[in-house]
């Protein structure tokens, strides 16, 4: 049984699952085959992809999965001039990066993972910038050039051109967008403000329908982390964020125009998270509806397990 079997046999019986995939056969089919190894036939999945904002989905699905680095890196030495294969591989180099480094606060990152760290995200840069180089109509080198350089810690001008850059290919790109919110949180050297002013702003530049009305429930989401005990829940809960939360979502996931692609359980899981936070019940339990239990690693690992955290409010919700 494939893994997109499983996972609907699993959502069949009222289970929600963490889905990767989106339950997208193409894009489990492409899991399988990277899971396998098998770049030849991961390459011929790649190939399908219906625009670059596709691409880059897949090429973050096979980033993520475990032990890639090896054979893509044999990939990479085999087919030189093959384009597709040293952007997953640059992709790779990324996400392993993260890997060494942890997800532990920066104060208890050792010495010998920051080099680890340094060293991963320094030969991503230089296969991404090479794929900019051979293939400067792509999207998919400036997407993930944007998390490089938050990793190396580029200035603020050289992280703007970078999500610049990834915009000028796909304007409406939700991913890049979600990427330069990041940029832009007090974590990383932003501000509550300035992420808030980006993701109005975003959204409504965009046609009324667009999955980008997602950034500001996910700015609320990061403030809220930021906050401390007491602080948070007065924040989140209060009515000036209900408001915002309705309009976004009124204007993206729930306008008659939104177009559920691909990854159209993304922003739903961002939504359902915000709204069950702010205690929106009804809103919440709308969108929990639509999910049908299709979980998404985030936003719901800020807060533990993905599917044990999404159930508990889905619950709280009903």
């Amino acid at each position: 049984m494939g893994l997109f079997d499983r996972l609907i046999r699993r959502r069949a019986k009222g289970g929600p699952a963490l889905d990767p995939t989106f339950g997208d056969p193409e894009l489990a089919l492409l899991i399988e085959r990277g899971a396998a190894g098998d770049w030849p036939g991961v390459r011929a999945v790649l190939e399908q992809a219906r625009d670059q904002a596709d691409l880059v989905t897949m090429v973050d699905l096979v980033s993520d999965l475990s032990g890639t680095q090896v054979w893509l890196a044999q990939a990479v030495e085999q087919h030189p001039e093959d384009d597709l294969a040293l952007l997953v591989a640059g992709a790779r180099q990324l996400v392993w990066g993260w890997e060494a480094r942890s997800n532990a606060q920066a104060k208890y990152v050792g010495a010998d993972q920051w080099k680890v760290f340094g060293e991963r995200l320094e030969r991503a840069e230089e296969q991404l910038f090479e794929v900019a180089e051979r293939q400067p109509d792509w999207l998919g080198p400036w997407y993930f050039l944007q998390i490089t350089g938050r990793g190396v810690s580029v200035p603020k001008e050289a992280a703007a051109r970078r999500f610049e850059a990834a915009v000028r290919r796909h304007p409406h790109h939700a991913a890049s967008h979600r990427q330069r919110l990041q940029q832009l949180c007090a974590k990383w050297g932003g501000s509550h403000e300035e992420m808030h002013a980006f993701a109005r702003a975003s959204m409504l530049a965009a046609p009324e329908g667009s999955p980008l009305g997602e950034l500001v429930a996910y700015a609320h989401i990061e403030h809220w982390l930021a906050l401390d005990r007491g602080e948070d829940s007065r924040y989140m809960c209060s009515p000036a964020v209900a408001r915002s939360l309705h309009e976004a979502a009124e204007r993206s996931i729930w306008h008659p125009d939104a177009v559920r692609g691909r990854t159209w359980a993304g922003a739903h899981n961002t939504f359902a998270m915000a709204f069950s936070l702010c205690g929106e019940r009804q809103a919440a339990h709308r969108v929990f509806t639509e999910l049908d239990g299709r979980v998404t690693k985030s936003p719901w690992g800020y807060l533990g397990d993905p599917v044990t955290v999404y159930t508990r409010r889905r619950d709280a919700a009903a």
